[in-house]
């Protein structure tokens, strides 16, 4: 049984992690260079576009990429120790015991043909060692965790409700008492009320069991009151890492700020979205310099020569021009 309250370092250490896709006849790199940790209880969101890379950093993390993928550089360390992320034999004793996954599209993720308590028993037995009573029991427990009654656990799938099939796939995901939870859109299919209910589940959850959360949503609007720190990726980077507080208050990338800008604020009489302009490349032919810079107000000739470096900055990271040309940073802050 994992003892959360021992560790007080980085449960999680990303260093240079790198993930192509064997598209064509040259791979195509979809994650590039991404670097970050994660302590214990902490929790990060991390947020971009559809494309952006969110998604395939958190199943890189898990070991569950898809066959055309694979490790192309970088490593990942859980309590310092190197996780054998590309080979899949080797991952198998680390996924649910320490790291875990709440799938999007619960429907989609859960057994048809099974009974809910069975499907949450299965790993505790496979894993934990259980018997099938304590097993059971171990389901009735994680059921009534998760806010659903444990006579339900004869149920199936499709005879409950999308916001109750996520809650089972939350409580499948503790099964194994795992120090970190990858959640991967955990609220798309939901409707608003639903998605808030999750929302604040995952958070009393994180709360009293001392859990990392990773959470994966393309919304800003979702992490404000559920997560410590936001890493915005773009283009399979990581373009931005504050708090929560400081890329509300302080957005620093452009990219960042176009994303804050299109969430509606019924409040302001801002009901309607605002798009951003233009369309997140194509990875395959990578545009040279910064990835955003044909979308971007801000575009310097700087831009289309270097890739920026994600540099510290106050009390986070960014990678853009603007906040490497002293003079232009000054400009920006005056004006912005």
């Amino acid at each position: 049984m994992t003892n959360h309250n021992q560790y007080d370092g980085s449960l999680l250490e990303v260093d240079g992690l790198c993930v192509d896709y064997g598209v064509g006849k040259l791979p195509m790199r979809a994650i590039d260079n991404i670097s970050f940790e994660l302590k214990a209880g902490e929790a990060v969101a991390l947020v971009g576009e559809s494309g952006s890379g969110k998604t395939t950093t958190a199943m890189a993390i898990a070991g569950l990429l898809s066959p055309n993928a694979h490790i192309s550089g970088g490593a990942v360390r859980y309590r310092g120790e190197r996780l054998p992320i590309d080979d899949d034999a080797a991952m198998r004793p680390h996924r649910w015991s320490e790291t875990s996954v709440i799938f999007q599209g619960a429907m989609n993720a859960l057994n048809p043909v099974h009974r809910i308590s069975k499907q949450i028993a299965e790993p505790c037995m496979l894993k934990l060692g259980m018997s099938r009573r304590l097993a059971t029991e171990r389901a009735e427990e994680l059921l009534k965790l998760v806010g659903i009654s444990s006579d339900r656990g004869s149920a199936y799938p499709h005879e409950l409700s999308g916001g109750m099939r996520q809650r089972v796939m939350i409580a499948m995901a503790l099964a194994c008492r795992p120090s970190i939870v990858i959640a991967d859109e955990p609220t798309t299919a939901l409707d608003v009320i639903n998605q808030a209910q999750i929302m604040k589940l995952l958070e009393e959850l994180r709360s009293n069991l001392n859990l990392a959360i990773i959470l994966i949503t393309h919304d800003l609007s979702v992490v404000a009151e559920s997560c410590d720190r936001v890493m915005i990726m773009y283009a399979g980077r990581i373009v931005e890492d504050g708090t929560v507080a400081e890329i509300f208050s302080r957005p620093k990338h452009p990219y960042t700020r176009l994303l804050i800008e299109s969430i509606p604020n019924p409040s302001s009489g801002k009901r309607l979205i605002q798009p951003i302009p233009g369309d997140p490349p194509n990875l395959a032919n990578r545009p040279s310099g910064c990835a955003f810079r044909s979308r971007c107000p801000s575009a310097m000739a700087v831009c289309a020569a270097q890739v920026p470096a994600l540099d510290q900055h106050g009390l986070g990271r960014v990678a853009c021009h603007l906040h490497q040309c002293p003079s232009v940073e000054e400009e920006v802050t005056v004006h912005g």
